[in-house]
């Protein structure tokens, strides 16, 4: 195969390259992005990231077509060529009747790269295959009464979720969440600058949320440099409306980082004081500079384990014990942002709805006991399933730990109906 500097840096090239990576690694998707050449810049740069993330949200049902007309398995970068043409045949339809040359040319030029990719011999194999993919992947959706099969292979996810989901929320609202994580998502961004944004960016029905249209890239990345916008999904708004932060309050933020609510936080307490608490790893250098990008909240940021001794770790710090406000924004299947993260569905299994739960309730528990008489505890996650939401807060309030504690307040954004990524926030006081 050959390597990413023996080949021209250009979209396609990238993407086959990434992919196949991808197919034989199952490398993280988006680490493996940041492995992207920084020769591939500006348009390039978005249209290999798109055919990559568009591989990754399709594979289920790309993977199906292909194994009902290829017998042996080619070689990784055959298939990341032949899946490429897949997504293309997939986006075709669309184009079809105003350009009956569309198929042929995504076909031309899929077997073209393949002679550079891979071999002559593999690239007649792609031309046959190529062409005879484009009948079953311009078939129409199965209706939301379909079984849970057909509904997993067309929409790309694991047959036992779509059951799990068609049980919890029936056949249209699982039909429609289904679409909606199969849709592309738009970049938003959170306002920060001291004026109006420019007129490019387009309003939201989030306050302070804007949308940024595609083709303007080199106007927001000064703008993010400059601390005037940060990139942030408008659902993160929900559990910091919840925790209500307030000016002069000392406030904490457990499981912090990347950081994207703790600047939420302190941008709308205006003044007083910030404790924001990780473990040690990677993901603290973008907690750090996010924090960075405060104004006048002082911040403190302190790497601790929260199911480890995260007072005394406070105490050693000269930093209070305990808050008025407290966020705690636990680790979770992320079903609830998959638009975003495409490749979660194929690494979630059963058991992560076992797991994930008795963690969150044992980071609770934790979290509790780090709030004053009389403060509050917004409990979050980036979940729409009711065993990471309802389940975890229940289970609290009918323990010892969750004896002082009511809940006063929840909302679970169902993203098909919010028009943003989904997740369940729940604010708890305690007595």
């Amino acid at each position: 195969m050959p390597t990413q500097s023996a080949l021209p840096p250009d979209a396609w090239n990238s993407a086959a390259l990434l992919l196949t990576r991808w197919i034989a690694r199952g490398e993280r998707l988006d680490l493996l992005l940041e492995t992207l050449p920084r020769a591939l810049t500006g348009p390039a740069r978005a249209q290999c990231q798109h055919r990559v993330l568009g591989v990754v949200r399709h594979h289920g049902r790309l993977e199906a077509a292909l194994a009902r007309l290829v017998t042996h398995a080619p070689r990784h970068e055959v298939r990341a060529v032949l899946l490429m043409a897949g997504l293309e045949l997939l986006e075709a339809p669309a184009a079809a009747e105003a350009d009956p040359g569309r198929v042929p040319r995504i076909v031309h030029h899929a077997v073209e790269r393949t002679k550079t990719l891979a071999s002559p011999a593999e690239a007649r194999m792609v031309n046959a295959v190529a062409r005879r993919l484009a009948a079953p992947l311009a078939q129409p959706a199965p209706p939301a009464e379909a079984d849970a099969a057909a509904l997993a292979e067309y929409f790309s996810h694991p047959v036992w979720l779509v059951r799990a989901w068609l049980a919890q929320f029936g056949p249209a609202a699982t039909r429609a969440l289904l679409e909606w994580n199969q849709t592309p998502a738009p970049v938003h961004g959170r306002w920060r600058g001291p004026a109006d944004p420019p007129e490019f960016l387009q309003p939201t029905a989030w306050p302070g949320f804007l949308r940024v249209p595609a083709g303007h890239w080199g106007d927001v990345e000064p703008l993010l440099a400059a601390g005037q916008m940060y990139l942030q999904d408008p659902s993160t708004r929900l559990p910091v409306e919840l925790l209500a932060p307030q000016a002069g309050e000392t406030l904490l933020d457990l499981c912090a980082a990347p950081g994207g609510k703790s600047l939420l936080i302190a941008d709308q307490m205006g003044a007083g004081r910030l404790v924001a608490v990780d473990q040690p790893g990677t993901r603290l250098e973008r907690l750090k500079e996010n924090l960075s990008r405060t104004r006048s909240v002082d911040v403190a940021l302190v790497q601790a384990d929260l199911l480890g001794q995260p007072g005394m770790v406070l105490r050693e710090h000269r930093l209070p014990e305990a808050y008025a406000g407290v966020l705690l924004d636990v680790p979770c299947s992320n079903t609830g942002v998959m638009r975003h993260r495409v490749d979660v569905k194929r690494r979630l299994q059963p058991g992560d709805f076992r797991k994930h739960p008795a963690q969150q309730l044992s980071l609770l528990h934790a979290a509790a006991r780090l709030v004053r008489p009389g403060g509050r505890l917004v409990y979050s996650t980036c979940s729409i399933d009711v065993e990471e939401n309802e389940h975890v807060v229940r289970a609290f309030l009918a323990g010892k730990a969750g004896g002082p504690f009511s809940l006063e307040r929840s909302v679970v954004s169902q993203p098909w109906v919010a028009g943003h990524d989904g997740g369940g926030a729940f604010l708890l006081r305690k007595a």
